[in-house]
C-alpha cells in the first residue's frame, strides 16, 4: 500500500470555523459588520499590543493601501527585497511609487542592513522589510538606519504571527504593519489580511481606503477600493485567534525535531535563528547545495511522498512584471538563496511519525546525491 502523502502546508478548519461561519450566515449579516469589527480588536490586542487594526479583503490589499494610507506615491522609493513573495514589491509599483530590490543577509533571509543603507537616496519614503518565514528582520540594524535617514518603515508581516525581536512583537515597528490570512499562513480567515497602524491617521487612511473613500454612505472623501473583509471571513478568523498560539508552539516544536534529526546531513543547512529572535516558522527552510535542490525535492516527492516548497525560485528583480524597476541589478545573496532553498512541512497537522518520515527521506535523498 502507497505510504500516505505529507503536504508542505495543510490549513486547518475545524466545526468551530463551520459554526461561526453559520451563526454569520443565519443573522443576515454577511458583509463588513459587527464580526469584522470584534475580529479587528482581538487581532490588534493579540498581535500588535493593542495598536488600531483594519480589516481588508487580502494581505496584498492591505500592504497596498497602507502604503498608500501612509502617504507613498509617484515620485517615491521603497526599498524592499527582492526575495521574497512578488506582492511586495508590486504594493510599492501600484501606489505609482518605484520599488528599490536590494540584497538580503545569508543567515535569515531578511534586508542587508549594509545594502539598504547604500540605497538610500533623497527620493526614499521609507524601507519594507519583510519577516521572511516567520523570523524577523533584523529589526535593530534596520531601525537605527531609519532613524538616521529619517525615513519610514513598513512591516511586511504576512508570514510572522506571533514573532518577535527581543520581546517586541512584529506589527509594531513601523508605521503600520501588513498580516496576510491566506489559507497557508499560520492562521487564516479563509482570505483576507490585517493592517496594524501606528497612529489614528493612517488607520482612518486604510478605513476609508478599503470602502470606497468613505466612512459614512455615500459621503465619499477620497476616491478609493472595495477591499472590505466579510463578516463570514472575519467569524472564520476569530475562531482562528484562539487557536494560533498552540500552533505556533507546535510548528516551534516541529522545527526543532527537524533540526535534531537533520544536524549534520551533508549538504543540508537546517534555519538559524537570530538571538533576538522568536520565530514562528510560517516556513522550516533549509539550504541545500548548490545544484542539488531540485534533485532533492523531485526525489522526495516521487520517492518518498513527502511534499516541500521552493519559496521563492525567482527574485522579484528578474520578474517580467517588475523587472523594469532594476535593469541590470547583481543581487548575488537573493539569486544564490533562490537556487538553495528548500521548505519542508513543518505545519502542526504533523505527527512525531510524519517528522521521522521526513527525516529520514531528507537524509537519504541528500546522501544519495553525495
Amino acid at each position: 500500500m502507497a505510504i500516505e502523502f505529507i503536504p508542505p502546508a495543510k490549513p486547518i478548519i475545524g466545526q468551530e470555523e463551520r459554526d461561526a461561519v453559520d451563526r454569520v450566515l443565519r443573522s443576515g449579516m454577511i458583509a463588513q459588520g459587527p464580526e469584522v469589527a470584534a475580529f479587528e480588536q482581538e487581532f490588534g490586542a493579540h498581535f500588535a499590543d493593542g495598536r488600531e487594526t483594519v480589516a481588508v479583503n487580502s494581505g496584498t490589499s492591505g500592504q497596498h493601501l497602507g502604503l498608500l494610507a501612509a502617504g507613498v506615491g509617484p515620485g517615491d522609493e521603497v526599498i524592499v527585497p527582492s526575495f521574497t513573495f512578488a506582492a511586495t514589491g508590486n504594493s510599492v509599483a501600484l501606489t505609482g511609487a518605484t520599488p528599490v530590490f536590494v540584497d538580503i543577509e545569508p543567515e535569515y533571509f531578511t534586508l542587508d542592513p549594509e545594502a539598504v543603507r547604500a540605497a538610500i537616496t533623497p527620493r526614499t519614503k521609507g524601507i519594507m522589510p519583510v519577516h521572511l518565514y516567520g523570523h524577523p528582520f533584523l529589526v535593530d540594524q534596520i531601525e537605527a538606519i531609519a532613524r538616521e535617514h529619517g525615513v519610514a518603515i513598513y512591516e511586511d508581516a504576512a508570514q510572522a504571527h506571533g514573532a518577535s525581536w527581543n520581546g517586541r512583537q512584529v506589527g509594531t515597528m513601523g508605521d503600520f504593519a501588513m498580516f496576510s490570512l491566506y489559507p497557508t499562513k499560520n492562521m487564516t480567515s479563509g482570505e483576507g489580511g490585517m493592517v496594524t497602524c501606528a497612529s489614528e491617521t493612517i488607520a482612518r487612511n486604510v478605513r476609508l481606503l478599503r470602502n470606497q473613500g468613505m466612512e459614512t454612505q455615500y459621503a465619499n472623501e477620497v476616491i478609493g477600493f472595495n477591499a472590505r473583509m466579510t463578516d463570514v471571513h472575519a467569524a472564520i478568523g476569530r475562531v482562528q485567534l484562539t487557536k494560533v498560539d498552540a500552533w505556533t508552539a507546535q510548528r516551534q516544536r516541529n522545527a526543532a525535531a527537524l533540526d535534531a534529526g537533520l544536524a549534520g546531513v551533508a549538504g543540508v543547512q537546517t534555519p538559524k535563528v537570530h538571538e533576538s529572535a522568536v520565530h514562528v516558522y510560517h516556513q522550516y527552510t533549509v539550504r541545500l547545495d548548490a545544484g542539488e535542490r531540485d534533485r532533492i525535492r523531485e526525489a522526495l516527492k516521487q520517492e518518498h511522498n513527502v511534499g516541500s516548497g521552493v519559496y521563492y525560485p525567482i527574485p522579484n528583480h528578474r520578474l517580467p512584471s517588475l523587472e523594469k524597476y532594476a535593469p541590470g541589478l547583481d543581487l548575488p545573496e537573493t539569486e544564490r538563496a533562490a537556487a538553495e532553498v528548500l521548505s519542508l512541512p513543518v505545519h502542526p497537522s504533523l505527527s512525531d511519525a510524519d517528522l521521522d518520515r521526513i527525516i529520514a527521506a531528507v537524509t537519504a535523498v541528500a546522501g544519495a546525491g553525495a
